[in-house]
């Protein structure tokens, strides 16, 4: 094995490692450049997206500028025309065309106001479309909406008006505002403004009458007037929404208080939930509510639990006090989707690189690995124990060759091997399996000539027991061979090494030196031969006997061929197995002898238990077989298919043995019960002693009328009516107690008139009895002495209760279906002997029947092997009846096995004929055919076993085996089988 071994590792992973390695090479480098690749790709992309979010910032603070920059200079110069810097109202209509003028050059105003100190107020809003102008209720030609709030200190009253002015600044309409609440000093814009000299920013919000965004620009005047300009913010949302890298890029502008002031899609500014308010930007999205909550800190690469972003933001001073935040979110999965496609770009070009390269490794190596692949085959066949597998691959490799050359060798060696092995194992009877193994051993050593001794029990002797020439068994008591002793000194050179410790010896012998072989040699024709001898052990290395092999001692080179020490060796080997065959062979037969005097000790005893059964378990089984034997060798079709194998005649012979093991368990006193009142003793006596209480008081009560002067023949006269009476009553009771015939209704009404007589007890019956009987006698009242009782009496402590274990579930297992009477025992005198048939109570003919379900429940314990697992069916089904009225099971025919219904006529036939049980007198054999024709005929046993068990007169086989001479009277079969219901 380590030849073959080395070889492999020289030969075949040279090639297989060569193609391994190009193989992992070209992943490896695949692999690498691939990563390599995305990485870079990667980098890349990501380095692309950090350019574009500096683009957008530039963006963002360009449109902030070009916002604000302009509105800044001109709300400076506006600051400082006369018509602002007044305190008179009414010059303020010349600020008209300078407001004009400016909004015209900004459209990003959205208006352009001055308020004062007063609460006054002129506004000029350009009216750029219709939707402003339908918001403002103006006229569809009105490109100017003018709106002057005029306060007077004097008059207490608020002037407010406005004006809708057309392009050429002619008036279109007028409206007046009654009960006007705005007032310029209370808004966000003037307040802070006031205050400063500077000009001043509001934060971003959402203008009240145009639903813009923006911010205020405000700045006091010289007068104390402040001017507001409205800032529309809306150009950002354009330019946010044309730096859209992908498709679910996040883009958003907000101020510190995290309200939105820019979006891709300006819609959503307007749709939040309080109109008045800008969005949060978590209404927006939320994944960009998730950036905000992860503060200043979030990573440039953020999870927000659904998707994965590449994350930038930064500040822009302009647009408020507080100045805005611009942030921005990437999907990582659309932004590197090119270098995702480049991956796979890369693995697939690899992967048809190495289709391409894979081909011509293989077609280089196939040479060397075609002669490998069929060696594994082989290799494979033979672990499959397929030996036929043929092997004609060569190969140019020298070492692979010899590996094929040994392996074939190995599987000649295993093939043989395994044959013999399999030859032994098949047989299942000792001398056949000698035989073979004497045989297949000769076969393989090409021996003339061998000889099996084994030792015999536990002797040391060794005793021939298997002889065969020329390929021809011996019959041992025409080739006799004498015993061999191990510790013999007088043992031959040849067989001392055997005795010595060696497993194996070889000599070559001549005529002179062979000494009791030579009855053999002469057979063979042989003056000198070559002897090999094995020594067969057991698993414990003790000697279980020796095989001798003849071989012809030709001169020939080819006698050594056969003596070379591997061939022996695999001789050794092959006897080795035959010994473990043998010794377990021999270990059965013991085992099974060992239980064939088990059951027969068990059959024995339960047949000396009682002598109301005496032979009973030994004949049943006699006859069950015979009847089997009749069913195996009928003809008729419903016995054609019963061939029982030798395992199920060992069944059934089992089974037949133990089929009242049962009654191991049936007190002796129920079984030999003759009369109704006997229990461990019969208690007639006491019935007895009672009558004779009674006699006595019969006598004492005629001489103490006698001592008072009464009359002696009339005295004289009663005494002996009643005497008479008393020997009658106990005469009847005494009859009653046999049971040998029927109660009709006229005894019973006797016995209980009998039962009714009394008597007087003086002596405390609780004496001298043991504490289970005072316990049930407890359940009466006690009386004082003396006390009269009725002569024949069923008293409470006659009644034991049936323990709880001794019910039988009506969901068992074993499918029984007994009615289990309420006591286990009933001794009541009177309810013993009013019994109408027989001598067992309902009580004791349960215990009596129950015996049949400790033999099921018996025989289904005992680990049997599988072939004798039916034993306990076998055994358990011989009280069933056909029509399903028997016991335990109340099975019917069909669902009762033939050996089971062979077992019941095979038990009701013994116990009919039996001659040896004292209770009853035996049947001749027409009598008890008779009454088996009766069960047949009424469904009690099988018609069909039964027509042969007559037909067959297997009847009389058994009789003349068992029956007393006077029993075996003539039998008309064919009245028998009419009286049956079955046809001749």
């Amino acid at each position: 094995m380590r030849n073959v071994a080395q070889s492999r590792k020289r030969q075949l992973p040279l090639h297989v490692h060569i193609s391994a390695m190009f193989t992992c090479l070209l992943l490896l480098l695949g692999l690498v450049l691939g990563v390599f690749n995305y990485q870079q790709t990667t980098q890349i992309i990501l380095g692309s997206s950090q350019k574009l979010f500096g683009y957008l910032e530039q963006d963002v603070q360009r449109d902030l500028l070009d916002a604000y920059q302009p509105i800044r200079h001109a709300l400076n110069l506006l600051t400082l025309n006369p018509d602002a810097v007044t305190d008179q109202p009414e010059r303020r209509t010349g600020l008209l065309l300078p407001f004009v003028q400016t909004l015209e050059d900004n459209h990003s105003l959205s208006a352009l106001y001055l308020g004062d100190d007063n609460g006054n107020l002129f506004l000029v809003r350009p009216l750029r479309n219709e939707a402003i102008r339908l918001q403002l209720q103006a006229p569809a030609q009105a490109r100017y909406e003018v709106w002057s709030i005029t306060r007077s200190a004097r008059q207490g009253g608020v002037e407010s008006k406005k004006l809708y002015l057309d392009a050429s600044l002619v008036e279109l309409a007028q409206r007046t505002i009654a009960n006007e609440t705005y007032d310029p000093r209370s808004r966000k814009w003037f307040i802070p403004a006031h205050a400063e000299h500077d000009q001043t920013t509001t934060t971003p919000y959402l203008f009240f009458t145009t639903h813009e965004v923006g911010t205020t620009l405000a700045k006091r005047s010289a007068g104390n007037t402040v001017l507001g300009a409205d800032v529309t913010l809306s150009q950002l949302s354009a330019t946010l929404a044309a730096h859209q890298v992908t498709p679910g890029t996040q883009i958003v502008l907000y101020g510190a208080d995290g309200r939105a002031i820019a979006y891709p899609d300006f819609s959503k500014l307007l749709t939040a939930q309080d109109p008045e308010k800008l969005p949060k930007i978590a209404e927006l999205n939320p994944a960009l509510g998730y950036l905000v909550s992860q503060g200043p800190d979030a990573q440039r690469r953020l999870y927000d639990g659904q998707r994965q972003w590449v994350v930038t933001r930064f500040n822009v001073e302009d647009g408020g006090a507080n100045g805005l935040q611009l942030a921005m979110m990437v999907p990582e999965d659309e932004l590197l989707a090119d270098a995702y496609r480049l991956r796979w770009q890369g693995a697939l070009v690899t992967l048809a690189a190495l289709l391409l390269c894979l081909p011509m490794g293989w077609v280089t190596s196939r040479l060397l690995v075609k002669p490998l692949q069929a060696l594994v085959r082989e290799a494979d066949a033979i672990r499959r124990f397929d030996f036929n597998y043929p092997l004609k691959q060569k190969s140019i490799v020298l070492e692979i060759d010899q590996l094929e050359g040994s392996m074939s060798r190995m599987k000649e060696t295993l093939a043989s091997f395994f044959e013999i092995t399999s030859s032994l194992s098949a047989h299942t009877r000792f001398e056949p399996l000698l035989q073979s193994v004497l045989l297949e051993t000769i076969k393989i050593a090409q021996a003339q000539a061998g000889l099996i001794y084994l030792t015999q029990n536990d002797s040391r002797q060794l005793e021939l027991k298997g002889l065969i020439i020329n390929g021809q068994p011996q019959d041992l008591t025409t080739q006799p061979q004498p015993d061999i002793d191990p510790d013999s000194n007088d043992n031959p050179p040849w067989l001392q090494g055997l005795f010595q410790g060696h497993d194996s010896v070889a000599h070559s012998l001549s005529l002179e030196q062979a000494g009791d072989l030579q009855p053999i040699m002469a057979q063979l024709g042989s003056q000198s031969i070559h002897l090999i001898g094995i020594r067969l052990h057991n698993r414990h290395g003790e000697t279980v006997g020796i095989l001798l092999l003849v071989l012809n001692d030709s001169g020939s080179s080819d006698d050594q061929d056969h003596l070379r020490a591997d061939r022996i060796a695999f001789i050794q080997a092959v006897s080795g197995t035959a010994a473990v065959s043998i010794e377990s062979q021999r270990l059965q037969a013991r085992q099974k002898q060992l239980l064939d005097a088990l059951i027969q000790l068990l059959a024995g005893a339960i047949d000396a238990k009682s002598p109301y059964t005496a032979s009973h378990c030994q004949r049943v089984p006699t006859l069950t077989l015979m009847l089997a034997q009749a069913a195996a060798a009928s003809q008729q079709p419903e016995f054609e298919q019963y061939d029982p194998s030798q395992e199920q005649w060992e069944a059934l012979r089992i089974a037949a043995w133990l089929h009242d093991c049962g009654k191991v368990t049936t007190p002796e006193y129920v079984v030999d019960k003759a009369t109704k009142l006997e229990t461990l003793y019969d208690r007639i006596h006491e019935i007895r002693t009672r009558f004779e209480v009674l006699k006595r008081d019969t006598w004492v009560d005629y001489w103490q009328a006698r001592a008072q002067g009464g009359d002696d023949a009339q005295l004289s006269e009663r005494r002996e009516a009643s005497l008479t009476a008393l020997d009658q009553d106990f005469a009847f009771v005494a009859q009653c107690n046999l049971g040998g015939e029927a109660m009709q209704e006229a005894d019973l009404e006797r016995l209980n008139a009998i039962a009714r007589r009394t008597w007087r007890r003086t002596l405390d019956d609780r004496l001298g009895v043991s504490w289970e009987e005072n316990k049930r006698q407890s359940t009466r009242e006690e009386h004082d002495l003396p006390v009269t009782e009725q002569l024949l009496a069923d008293k409470p402590e006659h009644l034991f209760i049936r323990p709880e274990a001794d019910l039988i579930d009506p969901e068992n297992p074993w499918g029984f279906k007994l009615e289990v009477p309420q006591y286990k025992f009933n001794r009541g005198e009177l309810y013993n002997l009013s019994t109408r048939r027989g001598t067992l109570t309902n009580e004791e003919r349960y215990i009596i029947n129950n015996h049949i379900v400790q033999t099921i429940l018996m025989l289904s314990s005992l680990p049997l092997p599988a072939y004798l697992s039916n034993i306990a069916e076998i055994a358990g089904g011989h009280h069933e009846k056909m029509d399903g009225t028997g016991y335990p099971k109340r099975l019917k025919r069909e669902e009762m096995s033939l050996e089971s219904r062979m077992m019941a006529i095979a038990d009701i036939f013994e116990a009919l004929t039996a001659s040896d049980r004292p209770y009853k007198r035996s049947k001749t054999l027409s009598e008890a055919l008779s009454i088996m024709a009766t069960m047949c005929h009424d469904a009690h046993i099988d018609p069909q076993l039964f027509a042969l068990f007559m037909r067959e007169q297997v009847f009389m086989q058994y009789a003349r085996q068992f029956l007393d001479p006077e029993q075996i009277d003539p039998v008309d079969i064919d009245a028998l089988m009419l009286k049956a219901g079955l046809s001749g």
